[in-house]
């Protein structure tokens, strides 16, 4: 898989905004019309960057001939969820339906012949990034055609949500002050790029000597995080679990069911709601896997044959198109 290409697709104020871009091998020589995958990376809506994803995913996309794009979007906590990271990727799903990917392409006789199908972009995240997929499907003007959600955050109500999480609190320093954390809110311009992956990419701990990621984990162990990122708590305008309705696209949802850090029954209470309302969906519980495994899996592994069946069915809803 060849290095991808780099466009910004948004710029706010002195924030410049975006995404990596990887594209297929396609032989012909005509102008080649690909549908279109927005990657989104996790980190608590605080941390993570366009390249904390898996490379093996990515791969299995553009061997199916789509374009994917690992999309930036700001951090919280200087912008709340819905105006920072929701109304980012957001844009950028208008951004590629209005032609500015294939604008961008237009420019190097290398990628030229390439172009967005813009009917058939579909949406795909981790964690953070699976909740940013599914705010693909509701309060847009044209929804992206599938989501597929690994471990969202949903059901911002649910008490799990201001519960402590030992796991995480466990690991906390006992010295963090909130002068300290609080120096996360002076970065300018607010940042894209942020801290340690929560994918498990590297065995690396977290770095509490880094005020974002000493932010992060201490709202996360604290039972804090949504309060954080989202004060106002109007759970209506970011939760996907509270804007459900029968014209949301075909979803699914792959979930470990080892998952502290979102409890899988949140996952299995929104696929039955779904259900109920008529909504194309499914769920894959993978066993025995916690939260953020997708950074860990191994290609060929059982974990990534099970996984991957969300990817299939991804394509045939492509493909019904």
């Amino acid at each position: 898989m060849s290095q991808p290409l780099r466009f910004v697709y948004k710029v706010v104020d002195d924030c410049i905004i975006e995404t990596d871009v990887y594209l297929p091998v396609v032989p012909s020589k005509a102008p080649t019309s690909c549908p279109v995958v927005l990657m989104i990376h996790g980190g608590a809506f605080i941390l993570g960057h366009s390249k904390m994803v898996s490379m093996d995913q990515i791969s299995d996309c553009v061997e199916r001939g789509w374009i994917v794009l690992a999309l930036e979007h700001r951090l919280c906590p200087q912008v709340d969820v819905l105006n920072g990271p929701m109304q980012d990727v957001r844009d950028a799903l208008k951004w590629v339906q209005m032609g500015g990917l294939d604008s961008e392409l237009a420019k190097d006789p290398k990628t030229f012949l390439f172009k967005a199908d813009t009917d058939r972009i579909v949406a795909f995240g981790t964690s953070a990034g699976g909740h940013l997929a599914l705010a693909l499907g509701f309060d847009v003007d044209k929804p992206v055609l599938a989501i597929l959600d690994f471990y969202g955050p949903k059901h911002f109500a649910d008490p799990f949500w201001t519960s402590d999480i030992p796991e995480v609190k466990s690991i906390l320093p006992t010295d963090l002050t909130p002068e300290f954390l609080n120096q996360v809110m002076d970065e300018k311009p607010v940042a894209t790029q942020g801290g340690v992956s929560l994918e498990g990419q590297t065995s690396k701990g977290p770095n509490f000597q880094d005020p974002r990621q000493a932010y992060a984990f201490s709202h996360i162990a604290n039972g804090t995080l949504m309060k954080a990122i989202f004060p106002s708590e109007d759970w209506k305008k970011i939760d996907p679990y509270e804007n459900i309705s029968s014209d949301l696209p075909p979803t699914f949802v792959v979930h470990g069911d080892a998952d502290h850090m979102v409890p899988i029954r949140l996952s299995r209470e929104y696929v039955k709601i779904l259900r109920e309302k008529g909504v194309k969906c499914d769920i894959i519980e993978v066993p025995g896997e916690p939260h953020t495994f997708v950074g860990r899996m191994k290609k060929g592994s059982e974990t990534w044959y099970l996984q991957r069946k969300g990817f299939d069915w991804l394509q045939t809803i492509i493909e019904s198109m």
